[in-house]
């Protein structure tokens, strides 16, 4: 799917409503969209099949690491 073209008319029409001076509410559109986007890889999660037990473990073992390596490279940079 082309995302370019989604993206750019919104682009364009932003620049026309700042252009004409107007400021519309965008909060619960984005919000509704973003629901909907969460909600459509929860779906598509959910058709996958995956040892999940493996999978917690390892994303248990990169968070740690992840951790690790922040924290020494803040120690490092400070």
């Amino acid at each position: 799917m082309n995302i370019f073209i989604p993206l750019l008319a919104g682009l364009l029409l932003g620049y026309l409503l700042k252009r004409a001076g107007k400021k519309p509410n965008l909060e619960i559109p984005t919000s509704v969209a973003l629901l909907a986007m969460i909600f459509f890889l929860g779906v598509k999660t959910g058709e996958v099949h995956v040892d999940g037990l493996w999978l917690f473990g390892v994303s248990i073992i990169f968070a740690v690491f992840t951790v690790a390596a922040s924290l020494l490279l803040a120690e490092v940079v400070k």
